[in-house]
């Protein structure tokens, strides 16, 4: 059964990223290494620049998973940060349950490592607990895309929506006439090719200016 559109709403949104570890890292094949890198990262800056709430965990830090990416940290230096002993599932653990609890937010923008286990296992804990539950797609890798589609059915199946950070973006701005420049930045910083239609903006923007 199909659900009524559920608009994201920068006032009700909070972002986890889970278990974005050096090690996990490697196990990622569904998408090449510098472009999932670079999806990561953008979600990463959508997040600040929407000036959503954050949460970082990782999963067993001192065994094969190994650390958070340090970009994370740097951009994040004082959200919350989970690292759980053992816990597989996020949600398993009390204290990444209270901190999304904490913000007070029902639209839970979840990307990780990997795909099927990271991020299915506290999308499908988050749905039973009736938190609306966005997985955003391209910041979530895995080993291949048979594996990555049979994660999607799964939590798709639970309600679910699948997104890419583009998608999340867009879907947050609403309206280019809140600011044109600074997600264009964003944007350009992301998508190479963006930057030529930032280009031809700014370039329309001088001519216009000129008396």
């Amino acid at each position: 059964m199909s659900k009524p559109y559920s608009r994201l709403d920068r006032d009700n949104a909070v972002v986890l990223m889970v278990d974005h570890q050096a090690g996990l890292l490697s196990l990622v094949r569904d998408f090449n290494p510098d472009q999932f890198k670079n999806n990561v990262l953008a979600l990463a800056d959508l997040a600040a620049y929407f000036k959503l709430p954050t949460i970082l965990t990782t999963s067993f830090e001192q065994g094969p998973n190994g650390p958070l990416i340090p970009e994370l940290k740097e951009k994040f230096p004082n959200a919350p940060y989970i690292a759980r002993p053992g816990q597989i599932n996020a949600w398993d653990n009390e204290d990444f349950v209270k901190a999304v609890k904490a913000t007070g937010r029902k639209q839970l923008l979840i990307a990780g490592v990997v795909t099927e286990v990271c991020v299915a296992f506290p999308a499908l804990s988050a749905l039973a607990e009736d938190f609306e539950v966005f997985v955003v797609t391209d910041a979530s890798g895995t080993f291949n895309e048979a594996v990555r589609h049979a994660a999607w059915d799964r939590m798709s199946a639970a309600g679910a929506q699948l997104m890419t950070w583009f998608g999340v973006a867009c879907e947050l701005h609403r309206d280019w006439r809140r600011d044109i420049e600074g997600l264009g930045t964003l944007f350009s910083n992301h998508i190479p090719d963006y930057r030529n239609l930032m280009t031809s903006y700014n370039t329309l923007k001088a001519a216009k200016a000129v008396p």
